[in-house]
């Protein structure tokens, strides 16, 4: 069978990143690692333009720190979780970039990475951005219930995180870069269960990392961090559980950003955080600088999505989830061109 694991012969930089949170995020244990921490209306009417001002904002100060400006930027991979994408094509109007809108639902970020990495690997462009976003109101809104329903949250339920985070890649030396990239694959078990996505995307987790280990002949103990988007404690679970049954151990070195990004015992957010903005806020606050700063040097950084809609849910239907992963490294092993 022909490998799925893209290998990019000239490593991708991370040129620049930001990443914008709101007030929960703030509150959590790496609120001072985020950017922007702001009101959750960041100044806006509604929900919706809310979380579109987030975008604009994250790949505006992503710009601003690396010292970019539009003509710089070869095209925007965006998306986020409402429908249509709204939040980005009117968060992002007002940049004169090539705009290509992506739906990986919590996946997003890495899908845009991934794809931006190649894009620029390609040669098509010198740079590209990935963005991406999440509220929690709008999330809630769309697939829930309005918090103003006062719906019970479920043990199994995840809080969407509120933010945006904004990744600008080119090719060339950078103290962070993307090495390798394995899209995901569709998978499916029977979850109908809006309010336990984590179920729903562990398998989608389990089939990428069980692809990509037997594709590059590697183990989990091979990297410094294996990091999952947001399958929450019950994703978390279902995981490690089913890879060990399939003998791979990945409790020394597995992360779940989904687990981290608030502190569960004083939120009350229930499994964890959720959202395209989870992993956003999480790599360009906290891992990229981990990997920039040598305390990490080779990590897996896998994206999970819950592929559902409010139709979807409506009907019944099961909820598919995907995974994508990209391999980053940084400094120390850029120079071994694999």
């Amino acid at each position: 069978m022909k490998s799925s694991v893209i290998k990019l012969k000239n490593p991708v930089g991370f040129a620049s990143c930001a990443c914008v949170a709101g007030t929960k995020e703030h509150a959590g244990p790496f609120g001072d690692k985020f950017d922007i921490c702001a009101d959750d209306s960041f100044g806006q009417k509604t929900w919706e333009q809310s979380e579109a001002e987030s975008q604009r904002l994250a790949l505006e100060r992503a710009m601003t720190k690396g010292g970019y400006s539009d003509g710089d930027i070869g095209a925007l991979f965006c998306g986020d979780l409402i429908n249509q994408c709204t939040p980005s094509a009117q968060g992002l109007l007002g940049f004169d970039i090539p705009h290509i809108g992506l739906y990986g639902a919590c996946s997003t970020a890495v899908l845009g990475i991934g794809l931006a990495a190649l894009t620029v690997a390609s040669g098509f462009f010198a740079r590209c951005a990935a963005v991406t976003s999440s509220h929690n109101l709008t999330a809630e809104r769309q697939f829930r219930y309005p918090v103003e329903y006062g719906a019970l949250r479920t043990p199994t339920s995840q809080w969407t995180v509120t933010g945006a985070g904004a990744f600008i890649l080119e090719k060339g030396s950078a103290k962070t870069s993307v090495r390798e990239f394995l899209p995901g694959r569709t998978v499916e078990m029977g979850i109908t269960d809006a309010n336990n996505m984590g179920a729903a995307m562990a398998p989608a987790a389990l089939d990428t990392i069980l692809r990509y280990f037997d594709e590059t002949g590697t183990k989990p103990l091979d990297y410094d961090k294996i990091i999952t988007g947001d399958l929450g404690q019950q994703g978390y679970e279902i995981l490690c559980e089913q890879a060990e049954k399939h003998g791979v151990d990945l409790n020394p070195v597995l992360t779940d950003c989904g687990l981290l990004i608030y502190d569960r015992e004083k939120q009350n957010v229930q499994a964890g955080g959720s959202g395209c903005a989870c992993s956003a806020l999480m790599l360009a606050g906290h891992f990229l600088r981990e990997l920039e700063n040598g305390v990490l040097n080779n990590i897996l950084f896998i994206g999970t999505g819950a592929l559902l809609s409010p139709l979807s849910v409506a009907q019944g239907d099961a909820i598919p989830g995907v995974a994508h992963l990209i391999r980053i490294t940084g400094e120390r092993q850029n120079a071994d061109i694999s």
